[in-house]
């Protein structure tokens, strides 16, 4: 048997590199033909109810306009109910046949279950999940001296998909609905300065492609991943429980625009109409996935040349760093105060207030997609 796997590792790798380059023509020309067919009869959105989860701003507030023009009922969830109720308003005057809100947090089960069932008793039905809060980061996995952020990631990134998926899932079978996740190209391309954003956005993509064999046809699932598109991922914000948020005040509710992010968010809703399982932006960032497979040290080194050169350590965020948060030369900031975060009984930490923020004190600077 040694000897038989010592053989295939030899000769299986390159014989399918051949293989894929000679049937790539045949299977994009299949692709296509799949794409237009499904285009000729994509979902009727109208009169369809919409429950997004983390549609205050970034992809989830560009998604709900999206859903808008198509004429559904929409349900909004964030924890900003003050953000949901412009964006509910902007909804409508783009066509939203009715737009409800909801203030609910999504990493707890039975929020995800109130904001479900309020869904339910009112429309009688919940025809697409569109799970869209996500949590990043951007500094070194050694340079984090505060684990206290760590549960934050996986609560937002996974259970934050996970347990709205799980408590509407009997009504999406009821109406054979669908599931759109917004995951990450960082979910299978690791990125430096994102390995926990990277394994929660890992986990999510293996929890949905799993859920996708169990279901089979009875409910549809599209995964989205992107690459960097401008949206709050990138703009220093982040909402945390009972309205605490960790940003600099003055940057507080800028609303997410920009080209990449309302191209993003119509390729994720004209892909759920579809039914496609899965929408990619931009598209070219599946080369790599040859690259990881094939030639794994060939992507590490052009990572190091390209991304962490050498001499270069500065960090792009302090979170749990430990480290100043303001250079010498820069401007005076003011941060949200309260008390520290406290860990309880759950099996995840969490906090019970605001969050302390000072210059002295660097704040724990995540950012919201």
């Amino acid at each position: 048997m040694d000897l038989l796997n010592s053989f295939l590792n030899l000769v299986v790798p390159p014989a399918s590199m051949v293989m894929v380059a000679f049937a790539w023509p045949t299977l994009s020309f299949i692709n296509a033909c799949e794409r237009l067919f499904r285009g000729l009869y994509r979902e009727n959105m109208e009169e369809k109810v919409v429950l997004i989860t983390g549609a205050s701003s970034g992809v989830g507030e560009q998604i709900a306009y999206e859903y808008a023009k198509r004429g559904a009922n929409l349900v909004l969830v964030a924890r900003r109910d003050t953000r949901l109720r412009g964006i509910s308003e902007n909804a409508r005057r783009l066509g939203a046949g009715h737009v409800m809100i909801v203030a609910a947090d999504v990493v707890k089960e039975d929020d995800c279950r109130r904001f479900v069932e309020e869904t339910v008793n009112y429309y009688g039905r919940v025809d697409h999940l569109v799970n869209t809060a996500s949590l990043g980061h951007t500094f070194l996995f050694e340079e984090a001296t505060d684990t206290t952020v760590f549960p934050y990631m996986m609560d937002i990134n996974f259970w934050g998909n996970v347990l709205p998926t799980y408590v509407a899932l009997p009504y999406l079978k009821q109406s054979n609905g669908r599931i759109v996740v917004n995951a990450s190209v960082e979910g299978w391309l690791p990125m430096p300065r994102m390995s926990l954003y990277g394994a929660a956005k890992a986990a999510v993509l293996n929890f949905y492609e799993t859920l996708r064999f169990e279901l089979r046809d009875e409910v549809g699932i599209t995964v989205a991943t992107h690459g960097w598109i401008g949206s709050e991922m990138i703009g220093g914000k982040l909402t945390l429980e009972d309205g605490a948020e960790m940003q600099w005040k003055e940057e507080r509710e800028v609303p997410a625009s920009g080209g990449n992010v309302e191209e993003f968010a119509r390729m994720i809703v004209a892909g759920a109409c579809r039914g496609d399982s899965y929408v990619k932006y931009p598209s070219w960032y599946d080369t790599f996935m040859m690259y990881r497979a094939f030639t794994p040290d060939i992507l590490r080194w052009t990572f190091h040349l390209l991304l962490a050169p050498e001499g270069s350590r500065r960090t792009t965020s302090y979170v749990g760093t430990g480290r100043p948060f303001l250079e010498s030369n820069s401007p005076p900031r003011k941060f949200l105060t309260g008390p520290p975060l406290q860990e309880t009984t759950s099996p995840r930490k969490s906090h019970t207030g605001p969050l302390t923020f000072t210059p002295l004190s660097p704040p724990h600077q995540l950012k919201l997609e």
